[in-house]
């Protein structure tokens, strides 16, 4: 469904991504692993057509049209959705105007309001506290619930564990394979790696914005020495 192709992108004249090319099928979780600072947040907002960074060559293909070039809200529209590293969610606005903000409440066909409340209760009980009141585990649900509400084929999801106690990481992963389930593709940026390979049917390594390691998610746990190489883990 997605292709990247030999994709280049800058933030000014520092060449952040260099050469990178995934894929994500249907159906499929595709982890993208990294250290700190690999450009693996670059390579989702290149998708998204977000700016910066700015995408100088290569292709990325949705369901072999050409995404390059359009603006974030056309490539949305196309039902690609995501889920920001940090939340992003308007202090002010409650978790239902969250949610309604992209569909109307009284909508009944895919994603609702109430389908989006029935995965995650702890927002129904919580449905009238504006963003800034709610938890941490809290806004991650509600980025999330605000993703699906534009009936996404495919969710970008940048470091959806960060700042989460294990309990919430455990139920985060739980959520991304019912996700799975119901048919949507994810791609998945995550520094919590086992976490990401508890979920993903492949991965890739980014390291200096080039991808260095390819796999089904299984065979990366045991490949020790690319772990600690590539990623810092023993």
């Amino acid at each position: 469904m997605l292709e990247v192709r030999d994709l280049h992108s800058f933030y000014g004249e520092a060449h952040v991504i260099q050469g990178v090319s995934l894929d994500v099928g249907a159906g499929e979780i595709v982890a993208l692993l990294g250290r700190n600072g690999m450009g693996k947040t670059t390579i989702i907002r290149s998708i998204m057509g977000l700016s910066p960074p700015q995408v100088r060559s290569g292709s990325i293909r949705w369901n072999g049209a050409d995404l390059r070039g359009l603006p974030p809200h056309d490539i949305a529209g196309r039902k690609i959705a995501i889920v920001p590293q940090g939340r992003r969610l308007f202090p002010s606005l409650t978790v239902t105007e969250h949610l309604t903000m992209l569909k109307n409440a009284r909508a009944k066909d895919g994603w609702t309001v109430d389908r989006v409340f029935g995965i995650f209760p702890r927002l129904a009980e919580r449905r009238h506290h504006r963003g800034g009141q709610l938890s941490g585990g809290e806004r991650q649900m509600l980025a999330i619930g605000r993703a699906l509400m534009i009936d996404p084929q495919l969710v970008l999801m940048d470091e959806p564990s960060e700042g989460l106690a294990p309990v919430m990481v455990q139920h985060l992963e739980e959520i991304i394979l019912s996700l799975k389930k119901d048919g949507l593709s994810i791609l998945l940026v995550e520094q919590n790696l086992y976490s990401a390979l508890a979920v993903a049917d492949r991965v890739y390594v980014l390291d200096t914005g080039k991808i260095v390691h390819e796999s089904p998610a299984k065979d990366l746990l045991s490949d020790p020495n690319r772990l600690f190489g590539y990623l810092g883990v023993h």
